[in-house]
């Protein structure tokens, strides 16, 4: 299945960005697969664990705009007591603006156009996320999903999502590459904010080095293992 997926303006924030919210300049793995489960109605993470997906971009770069915009600065409580006091100060998830707001600069693309190809082969669930999204297209009405279809943050709303066609334009593949030039996020742990990144490079033709496995990291699946106390030497 290959998708055809335009946004007229979006933003991807850089894991480390702080004050300055620089983008990423192509749309991140991690990002894609939550866009196709929004798609679906899906709201499970790991609903769709171990699906492919080949990312590649259609004509050229989408330009980076710098804006000023009001943006919300939370700062997490650290401890049960410095916890309580900020509650009974201000109150539970109440967050004064004239404290944790001010106006920064952040990096959008615009005309943003690229295609989504997608493997289920490994999945283990009897209907595919590609069976979804097939779904999704043909028979709509038979999706139950909430809220607007957006790519990145949730004001940044799609233009529209369709199988792609040979007149839309050739496509540039990210395939992964140890030494390319182009790190993005492909798993993101919503708890802990730490995720796994791969580094890309442009590629003419598809290979098989363009898929990318949708795949938390081991340590996150599997169950801690606690050993026994160790005794004390006398």
């Amino acid at each position: 299945m290959q998708l055809y997926v335009e946004c007229p303006c979006t933003s991807f924030p850089r894991s480390f960005a702080r004050d300055f919210k620089e983008t990423y300049p192509y749309p991140p793995p991690s990002t894609v697969y939550g866009m196709l489960l929004s798609l679906v109605g899906e709201v499970d993470m790991v609903a769709h664990v171990g699906v492919k997906l080949a990312i590649g971009m259609i004509g050229q770069n989408p330009p980076i705009s710098r804006i000023v915009r009001k943006q919300r600065h939370h700062k997490f409580a650290i401890g049960r007591t410095e916890g309580n006091k900020r509650v009974s100060k201000y109150g539970e998830g109440i967050y004064p603006a004239s404290q944790f707001a001010k106006p920064n600069h952040q990096e959008l693309l615009t005309d943003l156009r690229f295609v989504v190809r997608i493997d289920a082969g490994d999945e283990t669930r009897v209907l595919t996320l590609a069976d979804r999204v097939r779904a999704a297209l043909s028979t709509p009405e038979q999706i139950s999903r909430f809220g607007g279809l957006s790519l990145g943050e949730s004001w940044a709303m799609l233009n529209g999502i369709r199988m792609y066609r040979e007149g839309d334009g050739l496509v540039r593949w990210l395939t992964l590459d140890k030494r390319g030039l182009i790190g993005l996020p492909v798993w993101i742990d919503r708890q802990t904010t730490q995720g796994t990144f791969a580094r890309f490079a442009f590629t003419d033709d598809f290979t098989d080095g363009c898929w990318v496995s949708i795949t938390p990291p081991e340590d996150t699946r599997k169950p801690v293992k606690v050993g026994s106390p160790r005794r004390k030497k006398s």
